[in-house]
C-alpha cells in the first residue's frame, strides 16, 4: 500500500508540473561590452559577506598607495609590519594583518555608527587600505628610513575630497611595534612644518632615555626602540612640549628619574588608576584642557593599555589595564581633538587568544577613529558653509542699502 501511494504522489500532474525550491535556472551572461553590463556585474558580484573576500581593513578597497600617485585618497590605512625594535616578545610585524581580518564583520552596508550618526564607509571621504610598508626586518636602521620616506610620501600628497578643512590626506597605522611612532613624527614634522602633541594611550612611559636599557655594547642603532621613540622625537624636536599626554600608564619604572625625564618632554601623565576618580569623562576633560581642539595632534594607541585578562596578544603586557568599553569610550569624547594622524600598535597575534579579541579590539578602535575623523571633518564643512551664508546674506544686506 505504501508502495502504491508513493508512486502516485511522484505520478501526479502536480509533481510533474509544480517548480521546485531548488530550482535555480543558470542566468545567461550579458553581453560583455557597454556601461550597463559592467554596471549590473558590479550590482550582482561585488557585494562580500564579512567572511568572503580579500582580507583588507573593513573590506575597503585595496590600492598600493606608495606605488599609485594617481589615485587619491582622504585617509589610507596602512600596515608598518615592524618589530625588530621590541625589548620583550616579538611578533607585531604580524599585526597588520591580524587587525585587518578582525575588522571582516566592518562592511559599507553595516558600517553605520549610532553614536555619531554616520558610516565612515560611505561619506564623501574616500578610504583606501593602502596595504604594507616593506620594511626590511634585517636592518632597524634601514627600516625607519623605509617608513619615514613612505610616511612622508603618503602624507604630502592632496587628498581626494579637497576643501579649507582637509589639506592633507589622513594616516591610520596598523603596527607594529611602537617604535614606529618616530618615523610618523618625523614625516609629520616636515608636513605640517612643526612640532604637534602626542595623544599617547600605553601602559608604558615610552620616554625613557636610551640608556636605560643598560648594555656593555652600546651603539647608536640600539638606542631607536618601542620605548625610547618618544624621547628621541622629544630631542629631535618633533613633539610640541607641554601640550602632550599619556593615559593609562601603570607600568614598572627604573626610579623616580623616570618622571623627570618624562617632565622634560613636557607630558600629562594619567595613570590607570585615574579613571576610578575622574571617570571617563573626566579623563577626556583632561586631555582636551592640555591639547586644545586646534593643536595638530598625533594619536598613538598602544593595545597594552587594556587589560591582558581583556587584551592578551601582546608584547609587553601589564596587569590592572582599562577595559576596551573605557578606552572606546574617552575616544568617542576626543572628536574634537585636530588629529592629523594615528596608529594602533603592539598587536602580537601570537599571544592572542583563539577568538581573537585583542586584534577584535583594535580594529573596533580603527572604526572610532575613522568616524571621529569623518564627523570631525563634516563639521567643519558644516560650519564653513554657515560662515559662508552668514556673509553672503551681510553684503547682500549692505549692497541693499
Amino acid at each position: 500500500m505504501f508502495f502504491v501511494l508513493l508512486a502516485l504522489l511522484v505520478l501526479s500532474p502536480f509533481a510533474r508540473t509544480s517548480s521546485s525550491f531548488y530550482d535555480n535556472p543558470e542566468q545567461d551572461p550579458l553581453p560583455p561590452t557597454g556601461p550597463d553590463s559592467t554596471e549590473e556585474l558590479h550590482r550582482k558580484w561585488d557585494f562580500e559577506w564579512g567572511f568572503s573576500g580579500i582580507s583588507t581593513f573593513a573590506h575597503l578597497r585595496h590600492i598600493k598607495c606608495l606605488s599609485e600617485r594617481d589615485t587619491p585618497f582622504d585617509i589610507g590605512i596602512i600596515g608598518a609590519p615592524f618589530d625588530t625594535a621590541v625589548s620583550y616578545r616579538p611578533g607585531a610585524r604580524f599585526g597588520p594583518r591580524a587587525i585587518r581580518t578582525a575588522s571582516a564583520r566592518q562592511t559599507s552596508f553595516r558600517g553605520f555608527n549610532p553614536r555619531r550618526g554616520l558610516n565612515p564607509y560611505t561619506s564623501p571621504y574616500t578610504i583606501f587600505d593602502c596595504g604594507d610598508i616593506p620594511v626590511t626586518p634585517f636592518d632597524n636602521a634601514l627600516a625607519l628610513h623605509q617608513m619615514t620616506s613612505a610616511f612622508l610620501e603618503l602624507g604630502s600628497r592632496a587628498p581626494a575630497f579637497a576643501h579649507s578643512t582637509n589639506p592633507k590626506p589622513k594616516l591610520l597605522t596598523l603596527g607594529g611595534d611602537h617604535s614606529i611612532a618616530l618615523p610618523a613624527l618625523r614625516a609629520l614634522n616636515k608636513i605640517y612644518g612643526g612640532p604637534i602633541a602626542v595623544l599617547h594611550f600605553d601602559a608604558h612611559l615610552d620616554t625613557w632615555h636610551p640608556a636605560k636599557y643598560p648594555s656593555a655594547w652600546p651603539s647608536t642603532q640600539s638606542d631607536f626602540t618601542h620605548g625610547s621613540m618618544f624621547w628621541i622625537a622629544s630631542n629631535e624636536g618633533l613633539i610640541l612640549n607641554g601640550s602632550s599626554a599619556h593615559a593609562g600608564l601603570r607600568s614598572r619604572l627604573m626610579g623616580w628619574d623616570d618622571y623627570e625625564d618624562d617632565e622634560r618632554q613636557g607630558f600629562l601623565r594619567i595613570s590607570a588608576d585615574d579613571i576610578d576618580e575622574m571617570g571617563t569623562a573626566g579623563i577626556v576633560s583632561a586631555i582636551l584642557e592640555r591639547i586644545g581642539t586646534d593643536t595638530p595632534t598625533y594619536l598613538s594607541l598602544d593595545i597594552d593599555v587594556l587589560d591582558p585578562g581583556l587584551c592578551p596578544g601582546t608584547g609587553t603586557p601589564e596587569a590592572g589595564g582599562w577595559t576596551s568599553r573605557e578606552v572606546i569610550r574617552i575616544l568617542r569624547g576626543l572628536e574634537d581633538l585636530n588629529v592629523v594622524g594615528a596608529d594602533i600598535v603592539e598587536v602580537a597575534p601570537a599571544y592572542d587568544g583563539t577568538g581573537e579579541q585583542t586584534a577584535l579590539v583594535a580594529a573596533q578602535v580603527g572604526f572610532e577613529i575613522l568616524t571621529s575623523w569623518v564627523g570631525r571633518g563634516m563639521s567643519e564643512i558644516e560650519k564653513a558653509k554657515g560662515k559662508d551664508n552668514k556673509s553672503q546674506a551681510s553684503g547682500n544686506g549692505r549692497d541693499e542699502l
